[in-house]
């Protein structure tokens, strides 16, 4: 079971790096969103870049879906439930738990954007822990 965990967190992590990052590139690029992907800005309270602090709950959030989904067990299908867990409870979290703690107050609008980016971080969490238990 601990090798499961250690698994789902470092794919959780990673899933941040290669899949939601790469989205916010995108969107960045086109003009969609502001802010770049990657930022070396430190991020509250322990002031670690902004990237590293976005994969280690990365990493949290994968030992959740882990354990919420079984990914252990996880068949050749279930790319499509990671995309919609990471879319829809991260994304929901963000927008009614995170944004206004820090302030933000709580916009609608920005659901399609969550969506794509946590919904990648999903199918890409989803992706490693497949890959690795091969």
């Amino acid at each position: 079971m601990t090798r499961h965990l250690v698994l789902a967190f470092v794919a959780g992590f990673l899933a941040v790096l290669c899949f939601h990052q790469p989205v916010v590139g995108l969107l960045h690029a086109y003009g969609v969103i502001p802010f770049a992907p990657y930022s070396t800005s430190p991020a509250a309270p322990l002031g670690v870049p902004a990237w590293f602090s976005a994969s280690f709950w990365g990493g949290v959030w994968g030992l959740v879906m882990m354990l919420v989904f079984a990914l252990r067990r996880i068949d050749q299908g279930g790319w499509w439930k990671a995309g919609l867990f990471g879319g829809i409870a991260l994304t929901l979290v963000a927008m009614l738990v995170v944004f206004p703690l820090k302030g933000r107050g709580i916009d609608p609008a920005i659901f399609p954007i969550g969506f794509m980016v946590n919904g990648a971080w999903g199918i890409g969490t989803w992706m490693f822990v497949r890959a690795w238990r091969q």
